[in-house]
């Protein structure tokens, strides 16, 4: 079973919330501050966590990032039409998608659903898979490691899958709405944008200099695509 933490200063939208995941079968935990996100996240093991924006005590941007500091769990962001700032800052400190309020409950069930195919992908370790190297990079699918040039670096796992993918088709070059579609498993309906800041934060993990960049490279106007020799 799932555990999945809903965390909203608004109780409404908490109980909307939990009555929307109940009939799924999920374990659910509340919270109502980033604070509280955070202390439950170390308490328990969560699969998931929906985490609002703006809330007292602690926003949930900055709860994001202290989260990622021990957990890869996916994060996705609950924000207003009005935080677009806020999304982009979430993303970067590594949520890895966000939903907009007001929300319908097919659209926050889809969208929870893709991240913990994602997650539990990245738990399933089976030792049919190959390690994946090109150029310094290595990428064991058996333990979900990433290392450069012998060094492991942490990602999330919105960031592994997209790594993945293109690891697995260097050269090819894929448009922002078929890279959505492949990662997220789900039609992109204008939620592109969240790509170029996934793109980015990982290139920022695995470029020695992310202004010009070795590997990951945008080809403008067509998308993205991975270089580098094959090992």
């Amino acid at each position: 079973m799932y555990r999945i933490l809903i965390c909203d200063d608004q109780k409404d939208i908490v109980n909307a919330l939990r009555i929307y995941l109940t009939p799924e079968g999920y374990d659910l935990y509340e919270a109502y501050n980033g604070q509280q996100a955070v202390e439950l996240c170390k308490e328990k093991q969560m699969d998931l966590i929906l985490l609002d924006v703006m809330m007292p005590v602690m926003d949930g941007v900055t709860a994001t990032a202290k989260i990622r500091e021990f957990s890869n769990a996916p994060i996705i962001l609950l924000t207003a039409k009005s935080e677009t700032e806020d999304k982009v800052l979430g993303l970067n400190v590594g949520a890895d998608d966000y939903i907009t309020k007001p929300f319908v409950p097919v659209e926050v069930l889809a969208r929870i659903r893709s991240q913990l195919r994602r997650y539990s992908r990245m738990d399933n370790r089976t030792e049919d898979k190959e390690v994946l190297t090109i150029g310094g990079i290595s990428l064991d699918d058996r333990t979900k490691s990433v290392t450069v040039e012998g060094e492991p670096v942490n990602l999330t796992p919105t960031e592994y899958s997209i790594l993945h993918l293109l690891m697995t088709n260097p050269g090819k070059v894929y448009s922002t709405k078929a890279l959505y579609e492949a990662v997220w498993q789900e039609a992109a309906l204008g939620s592109e944008g969240s790509v170029a800041v996934h793109i980015r934060h990982l290139r920022e993990k695995i470029e020695i200099n992310p202004s010009e960049p070795r590997y990951l490279k945008v080809m403008w106007g067509q998308g993205y695509k991975l270089e580098g020799e094959k090992k």
